[in-house]
C-alpha cells in the first residue's frame, strides 16, 4: 500500500519544530507511518534520519508540500506567523483529506495575553484558506512540547474540535496513540477556547514556576 492510500500515514508539517517533532516521535513509536515536513527539505530529511535512528522505525522527510501529498492525515504544527503561508503552500495537495491544525495565535511579545484573530480562531483561518473540501480538526494546543518529547506520561487532555464527528474521532485516536487522552469538544469555532487557553497557561507557568502546566478535565468520560 502506498503512503498516499495508507490511512495510518501521517504527514507532520513543521515536523522539525518542537511540537511537530515530539508528536512525530510518539506516533512513530506507536507504529504509525510518519513523514516529516519542513520548508527546508534537507532539514526535514536530517530530522527524519535522526528519528529513525532513535526509534528504530523508518521515518522519511521532505518539503512540506511533498509530504502532505503523500499522506491522508496532515498535521500542521507551525507558528501562527507561518500558518497562512504554510497552508497556502499545501492547499492543492490536501483537498479531500483530514488536516489537523495545531496553530495557536500567539503574537509576540505579549504571548501571555489572549489575542485571537478577527476570524475568531486560528482554526477558522485554516478552514478559509484550505476550503470546504478539506476536513479541518483543531487539536493539541495545550500540551507542553518538551514533555511530549520524552517517554514520560503527560498529565494533559487534548481537546478536539471539528464539524465532523468521525474526523474528530480519528484525532482522538491520534491523541491516544501519543499517550494522551483526547476528548470531543465540539465545533471548530470552539477551538477559540483552547487557543486562548494557551496564553493563560503560559502566564500560569511563569507566575507559579510550573514546568509546562496542562489541562485535565474532571469527571467520568465513557465512550460516546
Amino acid at each position: 500500500m502506498s503512503d498516499a492510500s495508507n490511512p495510518a500515514t501521517i504527514a507532520v508539517i513543521g515536523g522539525t519544530g518542537h511540537l511537530g517533532g515530539a508528536l512525530a516521535r510518539r506516533w512513530a513509536r506507536s507504529g504509525r507511518r510518519v513523514l516529516l515536513g519542513s520548508r527546508d527539505a534537507g532539514k526535514a530529511r536530517d530530522a527524519a534520519l535522526a528519528l529513525s535512528n532513535e526509534t528504530g522505525v523508518k521515518v522519511e522527510g521532505g518539503a512540506n508540500r511533498d509530504v502532505a501529498e503523500r499522506a491522508l492525515i496532515v498535521v500542521v504544527t507551525v507558528p501562527f506567523g507561518s500558518q497562512a503561508a504554510t497552508l497556502t503552500d499545501i492547499r492543492d495537495v490536501v483537498q479531500g483529506k483530514l488536516v489537523v491544525d495545531c496553530t495557536v495565535p500567539l503574537v509576540p511579545p505579549r504571548v501571555m495575553r489572549v489575542q485571537l484573530p478577527a476570524e475568531g480562531c486560528a482554526a477558522a483561518i485554516a478552514q478559509r484558506i484550505l476550503g470546504e473540501q478539506v476536513s479541518i480538526v483543531s487539536a493539541f494546543h495545550n500540551v507542553a512540547a518538551h514533555k511530549l518529547a520524552t517517554d514520560a506520561a503527560v498529565d494533559c487532555d487534548v481537546l478536539v474540535f471539528g464539524e465532523q464527528r468521525d474526523a474528530r474521532e480519528t484525532v482522538v485516536r491520534l491523541a491516544e496513540a501519543a499517550g494522551l487522552r483526547g476528548l470531543h469538544a465540539g465545533s471548530l469555532a470552539n477551538s477559540a477556547a483552547a487557543e486562548a487557553l494557551t496564553s493563560i497557561l503560559i502566564f500560569v507557568n511563569k507566575h507559579y514556576g510550573i514546568d509546562g502546566a496542562g489541562v485535565r478535565l474532571t469527571g467520568s468520560f465513557g465512550a460516546k
